[in-house]
């Protein structure tokens, strides 16, 4: 996996260049330059990017308004003059006050890329309780029956799944239907 990618979005071409010029001599992050907030939707669902880094509004419409639009799983560091910070409602909007300093602008946007790992991992699908005491059965019939450890049993429900191209429970069904 090479260099994250992030956006920067910003209504003024200086700020793109700068803050861009900023994150990728840094080695922080390789940018990609939206111009309008309908650009940055449509680059976040096509490159799935977890970082948006943008002003207070963008030419079509504001931050916080495309913030609203992004997937959860996608953080935005808004730079802009504090007394613009403070007008945004939004609390799940980071916010650096500008002028930014390069410090503390690189040290944001890891802060984000690490969160956006991190919400990746929480955003995938949990299997129901119901789903999970299925699997668990499954595991214990095949430990009493076969003499499997749980992690044996584990692993041999995983590797069913994924050589049947189904679902672990699909699976877990399977196994506890030929009782």
């Amino acid at each position: 996996m090479g260099m994250e990618q992030i956006i920067v979005a910003f209504e003024s071409p200086k700020s793109c260049d700068r803050v861009r010029e900023i994150v990728e001599n840094s080695g922080t992050a390789s940018c990609i330059v939206c111009r309008s907030a309908a650009e940055v939707k449509r680059t976040v669902n096509k490159q799935r990017v977890s970082t948006v880094v943008c002003g207070f509004k963008l030419p079509d419409e504001s931050a916080e308004d495309l913030f609203a639009d992004l997937p959860s799983s996608c953080a935005m560091l808004m730079v802009a003059v504090q007394n613009l910070l403070d007008l945004c409602q939004t609390d799940d909007i980071f916010k650096l006050a500008s002028p930014v300093s390069r410090g503390d602008l690189t040290a944001s946007v890891r802060m984000l890329l690490q969160l956006g790992h991190r919400l990746e991992k929480f955003a995938r699908p949990q299997r129901s309780g119901e789903e999970q005491a299925i699997i668990k059965e499954a595991k214990v019939l095949l430990m009493e029956r076969h003499g499997m450890s749980e992690e044996q049993a584990h692993r041999f429900l995983q590797k069913k799944s994924m050589n049947s191209g189904a679902k672990m429970v699909q699976t877990a069904k399977l196994v506890l239907g030929g009782q």
